[in-house]
């Protein structure tokens, strides 16, 4: 069971990359480990942090709004910059 929500409602091209990862992740039936790429954890964390808004708009957790809304705005940031740094290598 994954914990990770869904895929749609994203950017057409971000959602098959996660989608796309998420399908190579369960195509090990070996169970070995297999490092997903860094675009495709960027990709997961995003849907994740979209996960995260959607909640925090729809009046979730409202004790805590404040503060995961500063948390939602901080991972924006960092996954914006590991993008370009992903970019210029």
């Amino acid at each position: 069971m994954s914990l990770s929500p869904p895929a749609d409602g994203l950017d057409p091209a971000v959602a098959a990359n996660v989608d796309a990862g998420r399908a190579a992740a369960s195509a090990n039936p070996t169970g070995a480990a297999q490092a997903p790429s860094n675009r495709v954890l960027l990709d997961q964390l995003t849907e994740d942090r979209l996960w995260l808004l959607r909640q925090i708009d729809a009046g979730r957790w409202s004790e805590l709004r404040l503060d995961l809304a500063a948390l939602e705005r901080e991972l924006g940031q960092m996954l914006d910059q590991a993008r370009e740094k992903l970019q210029t290598d």
